[in-house]
């Protein structure tokens, strides 16, 4: 990724037309702990500081965004019209539709046409990978699985993503449903100091998933939330705040 003071641009390959865009939590007027640039109204911020951040947001994008209430879910809408602002995926094939979600640990993944017609992004918390996120922002494109490409935004690594067998059971309920390129239980590391409790890798599970799909071109995933001060981390500070994912067509 290519890096400013608050915003980071991701290295891949898209159409000329295309733009993506990663914010970091620097560079904004929000006061501790949601220091300083929390692009979330929901999490106890001032709401004029959050303004004040969209602001500078919209500005380095020029142009402005429509955010949903993300409740980590696997309902993906289309812009510009979309029929409930409840969404954790946002896809779109019109120019100046910007495609944003909000993170502190869960997956952002950016999506690309390689044509450069087509573009998504989607929140993936545990819940909304599992139930199936990735192959619901799939349908929406027109061109086959093989003609899309996805950027693995930050998240929360394995190494500091504890989960209890729920989220195991939930997974191997996937696979049951959908296609893996490797069985899910690769993706958790069985704690030996604590019963029934695993580390996760969300990262895998998803290049895992859209590699399954026939999405082959997967980019990103090497940025830890928890670790990078850069970025808002949940269960690093609890009381914190969001940062953005975009994707756009100009």
């Amino acid at each position: 990724m290519t890096s400013g003071s608050s915003f980071i641009v991701p290295e891949w390959p898209l159409a000329s037309n295309v733009k993506s865009l990663i914010s970091t939590r620097w560079g904004g007027v929000s006061c501790k702990p949601y220091t300083s640039m929390n692009l979330a109204q929901h999490v106890g911020d001032n709401a004029e500081n959050v303004s004040q951040n969209r602001s500078s947001l919209y500005r380095h994008v020029g142009e402005a965004v429509t955010w949903f209430q993300q409740v980590h879910s696997t309902h993906v809408v289309t812009l510009p019209s979309p029929i409930s602002m409840d969404a954790d995926g946002v896809f779109s094939c019109e120019r100046s539709n910007v495609c944003a979600v909000l993170t502190a640990d869960c997956l952002p993944v950016l999506f690309a046409s390689k044509a450069g017609d087509e573009v998504a992004a989607v929140h993936c918390g545990w819940r909304g990978l599992a139930g199936g996120m990735i192959s619901n922002v799939l349908e929406k494109f027109s061109c086959a699985s093989s003609q899309i490409m996805a950027y693995l935004g930050p998240a929360i690594s394995q190494k500091h993503f504890e989960v209890g067998e729920d989220v195991l059971s939930s997974f191997q309920a996937a696979q049951r449903k959908r296609y893996y390129s490797r069985a899910v239980e690769t993706y958790f590391l069985k704690r030996r100091d604590v019963e029934g409790k695993y580390m996760a890798d969300l990262c895998g599970l998803a290049r895992s998933e859209l590699a399954g799909a026939g999405v082959v071109d997967i980019y990103g995933g090497e940025c830890c939330t928890y670790t990078d001060k850069r970025f808002y981390s949940y269960r690093r500070d609890q009381e914190t705040g969001r940062f953005a994912s975009l994707i756009w067509l100009t």
